[in-house]
């Protein structure tokens, strides 16, 4: 078969789940360049469930995505792929005006949020050192098992009829008439509808298609594994920086810790910088007295960003049959169920889904950029 009614560029997490979401409905072609779906942002990810996490406009997605990742339809998996972590997020008194603007942005959302005090915070997080007076803590944090979460996506695709191509790069992209033709390194094929899924490549793929390009720009972010000299509880909080300073949480015995960089970089296969993760250590010792004994690992990743940090969702204005899929940042992940449903809905024209009725398109349409 060499005809599809959607191909979409980007076996990730974002292409992986909209892909099980049509197949259903569409005759689907899943293309990744790698010899592995999932290889770079998607493989990397040190996922969690936060509600709060990416802002106001991001929330809805992510709180849309919870059922669906607590207790997946059985035809996808068995079992959900979530497990309570509880966050937390610290603040000096100098900074005790941004925690409170950062509540207040969700007043009314239905995320439950409670102020901690030192008590608390004592409790919670041993070790702390005293200057992190301020906190606000989220009870319906969760970690996300990314892996498990893929490879159930991309196993409904399969069974679902779809086909899945790997070490598939896209070499050119052509429309004539109602259909796309693609060229890549497994042979050629035709399309409806392109679905740009690529990630950090999603201008380039943009650009192959003649679409003007958003302006997708991919930051890294660098992951440590470290082991400290102190006994962590395993149910400790996720704990973050409301001023985005670091982030850490317990991981089997260990710890894993990020100096929140987002460094801008080109499309690549990211590799952890040494000074970064040296940044990473300065930081959590000031935050706790845990001595660091060493790095176990390290890794880094690659979160693309549309210029307002919004997603992308939507068939572009001025280039037919080309579906935006991208710029979903480090929140990914947890908003995925409810992003890969709100853009099949646009894709097919079936109506949304009930997660999805009260979400509004128009906030993640590419039309957004254009002049």
């Amino acid at each position: 078969m060499t005809h599809f009614d959607v191909v979409i560029v980007g076996a990730g997490i974002a292409g992986a789940s909209l892909a099980a979401e049509i197949v259903p409905h569409s005759a689907v072609l899943l293309i990744e360049a790698e010899t592995q779906p999932g290889y770079h942002t998607t493989g990397r990810s040190n996922a969690f469930w936060h509600a709060t996490y990416g802002g106001p406009l991001i929330e809805p997605l992510t709180s849309a995505s919870l059922d669906w990742l607590q207790a997946p339809p059985t035809d996808v998996a068995e079992a959900g792929f979530l497990s309570p972590r509880g966050a937390v997020t610290l603040a000096r008194d100098e900074d005790s005006a941004a925690l409170d603007r950062f509540a207040a942005g969700f007043a009314g959302s239905g995320v439950a949020l409670e102020h901690w005090d030192r008590t608390m915070l004592d409790v919670h997080v041993p070790g702390l050192r005293s200057m992190w007076t301020h906190a606000v803590y989220e009870e319906g944090c969760h970690d996300i098992d990314v892996a498990a979460y893929h490879a159930a996506c991309l196993r409904a695709v399969r069974r679902g009829g779809g086909t899945i191509s790997t070490s598939t790069r896209l070499e050119s992209l052509s429309r004539s008439g109602s259909a796309w033709s693609l060229k890549t390194t497994q042979g050629k094929f035709t399309a409806d509808v392109i679905v740009n899924a690529a990630g950090a490549w999603a201008d380039v793929v943009a650009e192959m298609a003649g679409a003007r390009p958003i302006g997708i720009q991919p930051y890294r972010r660098t992951i440590a594994q470290i082991r400290v000299g102190a006994e962590v509880p395993a149910d400790m909080p996720f704990v973050i920086d409301v001023n985005g300073g670091f982030y850490f949480k317990p991981a089997s015995g260990s710890i894993w810790l990020s100096p929140h960089d987002e460094t801008p970089s080109p499309p690549c296969d990211a590799a952890p910088e040494e000074l970064d993760i040296a940044i990473a250590i300065d930081r959590f010792e000031q935050v706790v007295d845990w001595p660091v004994r060493r790095v176990e690992h390290s890794w880094a990743g690659l979160r693309s960003f549309a210029p307002d940090r919004l997603p992308v969702y939507g068939f572009d204005p001025e280039c037919d049959g080309f579906f935006w899929c991208a710029g979903q940042g480090g929140f990914g992940i947890q908003t995925a169920p409810a992003g890969a449903k709100l853009a099949a809905s646009l894709i097919t024209g079936n109506a949304p889904d009930q997660t999805i009725s009260e979400i509004d398109p128009a906030h993640y349409a590419p039309s957004r950029f254009k002049p």
